[in-house]
């Protein structure tokens, strides 16, 4: 269940105040939230509209882009970007060109999905692999329909310094396409999450077990990437207890006792920023926050408008990004700083596609030329 830190306040006063996040300095406390827009070309290359799209966002300041996987075995969804080729790092440079120039920076996110994929949607149909061989159990869409999760292959131990290489060469293929930054994905069901969940992560060698061994794995990409373009250069994304692909974190002392070692030992780096994405747990919100050095953002489910800047208000946050907000208000800065009313979102065309429902959400000078026209 979802909680807020206090009553809404539909001030927004606490959006407006500059903050410097590593090498960006940004002109207020928005940002875009990481969305996955499945509309990438076969070979992992953004998609044709994607510079359109993010660029159509960058007032919003940070933009935090879709999950980007860092090699071929790292990519688990249809129609995702890559950024470990010249291709890639070729497309995204017409989107980091687009965001810069609207006044933005571009963060990519680096997600590799470990188990929660399926080989139909990768380009060598290999297996995927995982801490342990254990199934998420979800169903996957796939170019010949819905089908299970398969059981992933466990990664043997002398292969992970290699996955942690995947992260340090996408990292500096990121920076090479002209990004300001980049989120290491360690949330949400995905490779680095189901290292640090006890009932994805059996494993009995130094990545397995301890609440330091399941942490081993996110600490050593988080080292690599900031050896590779630098902590201030470097953020990352973390979701304690959140249960997407069938992970579970534990009870909340095991969970509490799991995020403190992971941020303390993270705490030390100094990355620009820790993204928490937070169900409800405030207790540990705080903690974290005292625990961390630099700036956090934080996003929850089930915010509403009038809750957009409450956990700034509260102090457990200096950023608040914005998802579905985001998606559908291209302006939603002038949006909210003016009081203006939200386009509302077509769900249906969320994922895959064309311009509908990516590129075609109106701003308001736009919405007020069709009503005169």
């Amino acid at each position: 269940m979802t909680s807020f830190p206090s009553d809404p306040d539909v001030s927004t006063d606490a959006l407006w105040t500059p903050l410097t996040v590593g090498r960006m300095h940004l002109n207020h406390r928005l940002a875009m939230a990481p969305m996955t827009r499945n509309r990438a070309h076969a070979d992992g290359t953004p998609g044709d509209l994607a510079a359109t799209y993010y660029g159509q966002r960058a007032s919003l300041g940070m933009i935090i882009t879709e999950g980007t996987q860092p090699s071929a075995d790292g990519q688990g969804y249809m129609d995702t970007p890559g950024v470990y080729t010249e291709d890639h790092i070729a497309g995204w440079r017409e989107v980091a060109d687009a965001v810069h120039a609207g006044g933005g920076h571009l963060v990519i996110q680096l997600m590799h999905v470990g188990r929660m994929g399926h080989p139909d949607n990768t380009p060598h149909h290999r297996t995927p692999v995982a801490p342990s061989a254990i199934s998420a159990d979800e169903d996957m869409h796939t170019p010949t329909g819905v089908q299970k999760t398969p059981v992933p292959r466990a990664l043997e131990t002398d292969e992970i310094a290699g996955v942690v290489d995947e992260f340090r060469h996408a990292a500096a293929s990121a920076v090479a396409a002209g990004a300001d930054a980049v989120e290491i994905h360690a949330a949400n069901g995905y490779l680095l999450h189901q290292f640090l969940a006890p009932n994805a992560n059996t494993r009995t060698d130094n990545y397995g077990g301890s609440v330091e061994n399941r942490a081993r794995l996110t600490l050593e990409v988080a080292r690599a990437v900031v050896d590779e373009i630098g902590a201030d250069r470097t953020g990352i994304r973390i979701s304690p207890a959140f249960p997407l692909g069938g992970l579970d974190e534990g009870d909340a002392t095991a969970v509490h006792a799991q995020y403190r070692h992971l941020v303390s030992e993270l705490a030390p780096l100094n990355l620009a920023y820790l993204h928490v994405h937070h169900l409800g747990d405030d207790a540990l919100l705080s903690e974290l926050r005292e625990i961390w050095p630099t700036a956090v953002a934080v996003v929850r489910y089930g915010r509403d408008r009038d809750y957009i800047a409450a956990d700034i208000e509260a102090g457990l946050a200096d950023i608040a990004p914005l998802g579905r907000f985001a998606l559908a208000n291209p302006d939603v800065v002038e949006r909210i700083r003016t009081g203006a009313s939200f386009n509302e979102i077509n769900p249906t065309t969320i994922y895959g596609g064309g311009a509908a429902g990516y590129t075609d959400y109106p701003t308001l000078a736009e919405a007020t030329v069709g009503q005169e026209n």
